[in-house]
């Protein structure tokens, strides 16, 4: 079923379409100050009200990397149906469910609904700021379905050459020395 936009679509396997215009496609620096306190990128924000109508984020830990993840509330639906999957498909194949349960814990236990007000602003609940060791900056980075939140000085740490790429470049943007 096509939505709206210009007709660009991407596919997503099994016939399921994701409209270009609903995936997450960027990378910005922002400030953190002291209490958490940060702005949502425009590029961010623009997704989340087209694929939702609350303005709100979900924050949790990314499952391999060391940062966090993100995305809007009605994503959530696709999370449940990929973990089922993982679970049925796992079960099939002789595996233990403690591994079901610890993903849906991390998928939907150790996460954070965030609201963010008409400019953007939000407020990084502690636990996710130490999560995803964010201290003064916080990178963006869109990832399709998803955008990661990093500490752009871990990302510079990061095993992936684009990723540390991208976090020198935002950080020397900024007059910062990488």
């Amino acid at each position: 079923m096509r939505v709206r936009g210009w007709g660009r679509s991407a596919y997503t396997g099994a016939n399921r379409q994701v409209e270009l215009e609903h995936l997450f496609n960027g990378s910005a620096l922002n400030a953190v100050d002291a209490k958490g306190r940060l702005s949502i990128p425009a590029f961010i924000r623009g997704v989340v009200e087209r694929r939702s109508d609350a303005k709100a984020v979900v924050i949790g830990m990314h499952d391999v990397s060391p940062c966090l993840n993100a995305y809007d509330r009605g994503f959530a639906r696709h999370l449940h149906a990929e973990n089922e999957r993982r679970r049925l498909l796992e079960e099939g194949q002789g595996g233990s469910p403690e591994a079901a349960y610890a993903r849906a814990r991390r998928t939907f236990g150790i996460t954070e609904d965030v609201p963010y007000d008409t400019s953007g602003r939000i407020i990084l609940p502690p636990m996710m700021r130490r999560k995803g060791q964010i201290e003064d900056l916080a990178l963006f980075v869109g990832v399709g379905g998803t955008f990661e939140i990093w500490n752009p000085h871990v990302a510079l740490e990061s095993g992936d050459e684009d990723l540390r790429d991208l976090a020198a470049y935002r950080l020397e943007e900024r007059g910062i020395s990488a």
